[in-house]
């Protein structure tokens, strides 16, 4: 006699799986039928029962059942397979995306950029294929991750004290991240300081609207549309900001100018968030207003006086501030998609949007965009 074949034992967790699986009715329909078979099966139907409710055959509800047994879910998905084999092989595939991200001029050509017709006839000209056609060299690259992309200005610092003071900057991160216990005279408490600005009074882009065209509901209002400001009388504001490291907690004042004032008028109240006799350090960049110069020592004077470090990234490299990410977040959040009519206006959803940011710093959306800034 044959043996009666059945799903192992599931248990809810695996049935709760199979139920979605079945009720969502989406995707491959050949998974939601090996489903069916399987959790019928796990029901205590019969094989035939359940060959004769799938309308397939015996065989293959054996046969799924079996695979289920040995492979669990993941035979329930389609591993589709077939045509014909890869034309290039890996060593060509390489040289291929070797060649198609350096620059016509390295091979004596005279272009400025590859097209897919100049680089399909380089590569079959060097030996590098027999025969390559667009499309299939498009396909290719975009498997390998490359397309055609702008390019981003960027320049080299130049500051001679570049090494020093990066190192510094560094030591202080790792001082606030735990990676170094901080010596004796060191700083406890890290900021990072920049200014935000300057705030214009201007439509910014940015909204969910209805779509127009031919697709447009005929009796929707007129979209609206962004302000014309040709004329701008109200002047700008300066946000003045700095992040406490240790704490993740954003802090900031709008201010109409940013001068060497200012700036020590926030650094006076960075200083009040820690007792006198904790040492603080403030890391910013060569903006003049933050320096100690020949004619003004106000700022330096002010930070020996209390218990204050001034740690200044190197020239043109502001992106060792961490705030910089911060500031990509704030202007996602609370200026793309606005039209403010006064600065008060536009402070107070400033300001509100630092006190949202301090109770939702693990925010999975504030997380996201302040990773990709920090990763650019």
């Amino acid at each position: 006699m044959a043996i009666c074949v059945q799903v192992r034992e599931i248990d809810d967790a695996e049935g709760q799986r199979l139920l979605r699986i079945i009720r969502r009715g989406t995707g491959s329909v050949v998974t939601w039928r090996r489903a069916q078979m399987v959790l019928l099966s796990a029901q205590g139907m019969p094989l035939a029962k359940i060959a004769e409710v799938t309308f397939t055959s015996a065989d293959r509800v054996r046969d799924v059942i079996h695979n289920f047994n040995a492979d669990g879910f993941d035979s329930l998905y389609p591993k589709y397979k077939g045509g014909r084999p890869k034309t290039f092989t890996l060593p060509e595939r390489r040289e291929i995306k070797k060649i198609a991200k350096s620059k016509p001029v390295e091979h004596d050509l005279p272009f400025s950029t590859w097209s897919l017709s100049k680089l399909a006839d380089f590569l079959v000209a060097e030996g590098v294929v027999d025969d390559i056609s667009h499309e299939g060299l498009r396909i290719l690259l975009h498997e390998e991750g490359v397309s055609f992309q702008r390019l981003k200005t960027w320049k080299t610092s130049r500051d001679p004290d570049y090494a020093a003071k990066k190192a510094r900057v560094e030591h202080l991160y790792a001082i606030t991240d735990g990676e170094v216990i901080p010596e004796e005279g060191e700083p406890e408490a890290i900021f990072c300081m920049d200014e935000f600005g300057p705030l214009n009074l201007m439509p910014h882009p940015g909204q969910l609207a209805e779509r127009g065209g031919r697709h447009k509901d005929q009796g929707r209002e007129p979209r609206r549309r962004r302000r014309a400001t040709y004329n701008r009388y109200g002047g700008v504001r300066h946000l003045f900001a700095a992040l406490d490291l240790a704490k993740d907690k954003l802090d900031g004042h709008i201010k109409p100018i940013k001068r060497r004032t200012q700036f020590l008028e926030f650094c006076r109240y960075l200083r009040t968030l820690y007792p006198p006799t904790v040492r603080i350090a403030i890391v910013c960049d060569n903006f003049s207003p933050h320096l100690t110069t020949k004619k003004c020592q106000r700022v330096g004077t002010w930070a020996a006086a209390n218990n204050v470090e001034i740690a200044y990234t190197p020239t043109n490299s502001s992106w060792l501030n961490r705030i910089e990410a911060q500031f990509t977040a704030l202007r996602y959040f609370t200026l793309d998609s606005t039209d403010h009519a006064t600065h008060k206006e536009q402070g107070s959803m400033i300001r509100r949007y630092i006190i949202w940011r301090n109770h939702h710093a693990d925010d999975r959306r504030l997380r996201t965009v302040v990773d990709r800034a920090n990763v650019a």
